[in-house]
């Protein structure tokens, strides 16, 4: 019989909090504006961001909210496997893509548009590029 430890159940809950700092240190280096990350994590307002920056530990991370942040991890894990350069890696994100399914706008662009299946998308070109399973 497999088990799970009560304290690894107990430690799930505020996974997402603890995640927080990471995510946030990641926008920024992909030079994203408040608008932008408010768009990509979902939340409505500027309090609400700030709030969750300055005291991560306290936020209320909902189920969407993990799952935003996953993408965005995804996506910074896959640009560091694509990219040896740090400017690539952080720069991408901001520059227009050619790429038929871009059609000139950029990865932010297409994330700005603020729904989870947005991320999803960009998330699954980079696995599918960096030869992961899309």
């Amino acid at each position: 019989m497999n088990t799970t430890p009560a304290t690894h159940q107990q430690a799930q809950p505020n996974a997402g909090n603890a995640v927080l700092p990471v995510v946030f240190n990641i926008l920024d280096k992909w030079s994203c504006t408040q608008a932008q990350q408010m768009a990509v994590l979902g939340l409505t307002s500027r309090s609400t961001l700030n709030k969750y920056r300055s005291h991560p530990e306290s936020a209320k991370v909902s189920k969407d909210l993990l799952e935003r942040m996953s993408y965005i991890l995804n996506i910074h894990k896959c640009l560091r496997i694509m990219f040896t350069a740090e400017e690539s890696v952080y720069n991408w994100v901001q520059k227009p893509n050619t790429h038929p399914f871009f059609a000139g706008r950029s990865a932010m662009d297409v994330m700005m548009q603020g729904k989870v299946i947005d991320l999803y998308q960009v998330a699954s070109r980079l696995n599918a590029w960096r030869g992961g399973k899309s």
